[in-house]
């Protein structure tokens, strides 16, 4: 049986009290190059997106989920996003938002949840994550969950100064 509940962390759905917490990930403009955004949200936006939130994943192609420690504080969020139900795929994209949270195995078992909920819940066949050449962290973190390295997109993305190279990694539900 899929369980969202993890030995340090669990998955929920999102919540309208995660207002603000949504709302400072996504007007971080550090964060933007992850997610290829390039203006900030308003906070009636988020709200909005919050309140559709619920909308079935086969609807809406994508789901987010809130990443909780044992003490039931967010630190970070996953998604499932560009679903595609004929092809049995979908991407996978994860942040734990403070540095303090981060290499301490939260985004890894956060990570392989969700992975087992997509194989064994969804029943996707594969799963794929695009990652910068430059974020190592995510690389491995990725990597360590037997994600491959099947591409690299050359001067993929461009920060407004500088081209960057972003690989394509994969896990097929074996």
């Amino acid at each position: 049986m899929v369980s969202l509940k993890g030995n340090h962390i669990y998955l929920r759905a999102l919540e309208p009290e995660d207002l603000d917490f949504v709302y400072t990930i996504e007007n971080d403009t550090t964060l933007w190059e992850l997610s290829d955004t390039q203006t900030p949200y308003s906070r009636f936006l988020i709200k909005q997106y919050l309140e559709n939130a619920q909308q079935d994943i086969y609807e809406a192609k994508q789901l987010r989920l809130a990443i909780c420690d044992a003490n039931d504080f967010t630190i970070g969020l996953i998604d499932v996003f560009d679903f595609d139900v004929k092809n049995k795929r979908a991407g996978i994209g994860i942040l734990i938002q403070d540095e303090e949270n981060r290499h301490r195995g939260y985004g890894k078992e956060a990570l392989q949840l969700l992975v087992d909920y997509c194989f064994e819940t969804l029943l996707l066949h594969q799963v794929y994550a695009n990652i910068s050449e430059q974020n190592q962290a995510s690389l491995k973190l990725f990597e360590t969950n037997g994600f491959q390295k099947i591409g690299l997109k050359k001067d993929w993305s461009f920060d407004g100064k500088t081209y960057a190279n972003e690989f394509i990694l994969q896990r097929i539900n074996d």
